[in-house]
């Protein structure tokens, strides 16, 4: 049996992958952070079944106590603070754990077990202001948040310590991948959790910002698989795992509304753009300028034809279910809220 290391490991990616690596026969360690009240989080389901330590990624310490606990023969480092508008109002701490955090990791590694297979959680986000369409591995990266910068940065010291130092690591250049267990801080988990509560009558609109940015969006369990296959691998390398498709957040919405059994039509533009229920003409959707970036990353469009061909991986769930999928939890989840709250 192998022993795999998940930092983040309660997050929506490090649920999907732990159990994943469960079904495959792993032992699976977890990194938590202390806090006063233990949260699994996505892994509660599970909680019984993985072995958790106690760590931080800004603490070097830890990290080598959770390499020399674990024993482990895959790490996958999942843990980050993820949330691009976060990272313009807490740049420091994006970069400790976002950047300094992968070196952290990798030193740990590098000092317990260097045979130790290491996957780095890279991001779209890091292409920024996208230099060629579609992206792939060889695109030129140009980031447009501290998130991107910080990620760049852990990108590249996984890619160093490859060639300085032999070790087994790879970067997974993930673009948008969502799933029923995605943080609600997110625009897409947002767009379906508001969506629900519209049709369930606790919500009269959903706010946003940029409708017109385009993104790549596949589903998180597709591409923890993804992670999976580049540590069988017999030589670590860096791949881009998307579903070679664009859609606009616009889009998004009118999908989520559909699946709840809605449907709306757009009209005005910018600031001024609404969305209305074509049924009853009451507007559901608003423009709020709160919600654009500082600096916005229009489109993103990854090519996984790599992945596809040297990793053999394939795209199970497609875009239509991956909303279905969200909506139809988010109003499950809304409804009990709802019967909780009359009791």
């Amino acid at each position: 049996m192998k022993n795999a290391l998940i930092t983040g490991i309660n997050g929506q990616d490090g649920s999907f992958l732990s159990e994943l690596l469960l079904e495959k026969g792993y032992n699976v360690y977890g990194i938590l952070r202390r806090k006063s009240v233990v949260d699994y989080g996505n892994v509660e389901h599970i909680k019984d079944k993985i072995h958790f330590i106690y760590a931080d990624m800004t603490d070097v310490v830890s990290l080598i106590n959770a390499m020399k606990i674990s024993q482990a023969d895959e790490v996958y480092n999942l843990a980050a603070q993820s949330f691009v508008a976060t990272s313009w109002e807490q740049p420091i701490a994006t970069a400790e754990i976002d950047a300094v955090g992968v070196t952290n990791m990798l030193e740990a590694i590098r000092t317990i077990n260097p045979k130790c297979k290491y996957y780095q959680a890279s991001t779209s986000e890091m292409f920024g202001k996208v230099q060629a369409i579609p992206q792939d591995e060889n695109t030129p990266f140009y980031p447009r948040s501290p998130y991107g910068v910080a990620k760049l940065y852990g990108h590249w010291i996984t890619k160093n310590y490859r060639e300085s130092f032999g070790l087994f690591t790879c970067s997974g250049i993930l673009f948008n991948h969502e799933g029923e267990r995605r943080g609600k801080e997110f625009v897409t988990r947002k767009i379906t959790d508001t969506v629900a509560r519209i049709k369930l009558g606790v919500a009269d609109c959903l706010e946003l910002g940029n409708l017109d940015s385009k993104r790549d969006w596949g589903h998180s369990k597709d591409y923890v698989r993804a992670m999976w296959l580049m540590l069988q691998q017999d030589e670590p390398d860096d791949y881009v795992v998307a579903t070679g498709v664009t859609r606009t957040v616009r889009e998004f919405v009118d999908i989520a509304f559909k699946k709840a059994g809605i449907d709306i039509e757009f009209s005005g533009s910018g600031l001024d753009e609404i969305g209305k229920d074509k049924a009853t003409g009451k507007v559901l959707v608003k423009i709020n300028p709160k919600f654009f970036r500082p600096a916005e990353v229009e489109l993103l469009l990854g090519t996984p034809k790599k992945a596809e061909e040297k990793l053999g991986w394939t795209r199970e769930i497609s875009f239509d279910e991956m909303v279905e999928r969200m909506v139809q939890t988010d109003l499950a989840l809304v409804r009990k809220e709802i019967e909780y709250a009359k009791l």
